[in-house]
């Protein structure tokens, strides 16, 4: 358990597993606060990268002594148990956390904590609103499950008493957080290795509403979101959604262009006026809406908000165009639930390309075996499907689920051990003007990457 005496009095800290971009905003936040920051991990990659730049030393491969001379060790619960260096600060008396604690404890920290939860749209209404605020100088501090170019990382350290997180459900992670003000997105059936039915999720989900302590706006539109707010009350209550019942509530939407949406909001009775995002898609125009309402309650000026929503372009891997080889644009997207994947994939249909490929990494063997006939028809969406073998991440595969099974279910598609493999299939096979989106949580990303770098002429 984190002491929060001990972390005040601490003034080094090691992060086992500091290259995560669960733990990066955190380390951002931390070394602005004035802590010497030390940590390590398996892999390099650009956040390492980043954390360097920024004097921050990262050992590549987690050993015993790495966390020598720390006065308080955090991990990630990614970190196997065996893993030697978490066993050795287990060993140690050096004081310890995991980081869903350092985050909760951040949250502490402010007056004004806007916590934003739900299985679809975290990241994306986080960014958002992160982008809003910053734009308009109400100098947040921030936590966000993606890099937001607005302000160069995945977190910020401000000044002022307002703190906008990404409060994530998995293990329960999120009611560790003390939120202030809470958007409830919507609640979605992950994560079930830990729930186990969707009436558990809901039940966190209500646990958290009843932990916010000044505010909640929710998507009123979504029934399992509605039932987690079942006898909620003693703080301010708001809806978004398309339904008329909605506090906020978009109208009118048009779409000069398959990436960018205009929309009129209404609040009841009242025209807040026309907003332009330019991230694709109808979902999009909801985490907008829940943006632009938690903006006006922290008391931002609209044509501020206006102005700065409209600046956003997205956040990193959240329909991330990367580049275009010969005529063939690349793009990737975190989407790794059925429901994302089909968001992501109808708004990508909507744009004018021939063809979208989608190139898909299944995470974990609990989630793919549970969703399977889901993934199919959500994969089915695109035009076409290649697919790499199952990230089992933290699972092993005891009940032998792989994703040769799920490309049974999906006509057409193929499936390839390896991004070598997959990369030069796609590139061999997709033509000028069609749209490939590498799709998944886990390092798919790898792929789109090396696609990009590819000589196709």
């Amino acid at each position: 358990m984190l002491d929060a005496a001990q972390l005040k009095q601490a003034k080094h800290l090691h992060f086992i597993g500091i290259g995560g971009s669960g733990m990066f905003p955190l380390v951002q936040i931390l070394h602005g606060m004035g802590y010497t920051i030390t940590g390590s991990d398996n892999n390099e990659g650009s956040i390492i990268d980043a954390e360097r730049a920024m004097g921050i030393p990262v050992v590549i491969g987690q050993k015993p002594e790495n966390i020598q001379g720390a006065d308080m060790i955090f991990y990630t619960a990614a970190i196997l148990e065996d893993n030697p260096e978490l066993l050795a600060a287990k060993a140690s008396e050096i004081p310890m956390a995991e980081r869903a604690e350092l985050l909760g404890w951040l949250s502490e920290q402010f007056s004004r904590s806007y916590c934003i939860c739900g299985t679809h749209g975290k990241t994306t209404t986080t960014s958002m609103l992160t982008q809003i605020l910053f734009g308009a100088e109400l100098d947040p501090t921030a936590v966000i499950g993606g890099k937001l170019p607005a302000i160069g990382g995945y977190g910020r350290r401000g000044k002022s008493d307002i703190f906008v997180c990404e409060a994530c459900e998995f293990q329960d992670h999120f009611l560790k957080l003390s939120p202030d003000i809470a958007l409830i997105l919507n609640i979605d059936n992950d994560h079930m290795e830990y729930f186990g039915t969707i009436e558990n999720a809901i039940r966190s989900y209500h646990i958290f509403a009843e932990k916010t302590s000044k505010a909640i706006f929710y998507n009123g539109d979504d029934e399992n979101t509605r039932k987690a707010m079942e006898g909620i009350s003693g703080k301010e209550i708001f809806t978004f959604g398309w339904g008329e019942s909605s506090d906020y509530r978009p109208e009118n939407v048009r779409r000069p262009d398959g990436a960018q949406s205009i929309f009129t909001l209404r609040n009841r009775d009242r025209s807040l006026g026309e907003f332009t995002i330019h991230v694709p898609g109808r979902h999009n125009i909801l985490n907008a809406t829940a943006a632009i309402a938690a903006a006006i309650h922290a008391g931002t000026p609209l044509d501020a908000i206006r102005a700065h929503l409209e600046a956003f372009h997205g956040a990193g891997r959240r329909f991330e165009i990367l580049g275009k080889v010969g005529g063939i644009t690349i793009a990737d997207d975190y989407a790794h639930h059925p429901a994302e994947l089909a968001a992501t994939l109808t708004a990508a249909k909507e744009l004018p390309f021939k063809k979208v490929w989608a190139v898909f990494q299944p995470f974990t063997y609990s989630r793919t075996k549970l969703l399977m006939d889901d993934f199919a028809k959500a994969l089915s969406i695109a035009d076409r499907v290649v697919m790499s073998e199952i990230m089992g991440s933290r699972e092993k595969n005891t009940d032998g689920v792989y994703t040769s099974q799920l490309a049974e279910k999906v006509p057409g598609s193929v499936w390839f051990p390896g991004f070598d493999e997959i990369a030069s299939y796609v590139m061999n096979h997709a033509e000028e003007g069609d749209l490939v989106i590498t799709l998944g949580c886990g390092d798919v990303y790898k792929c789109a990457k090396m696609m990009v770098k590819m000589d196709i002429a």
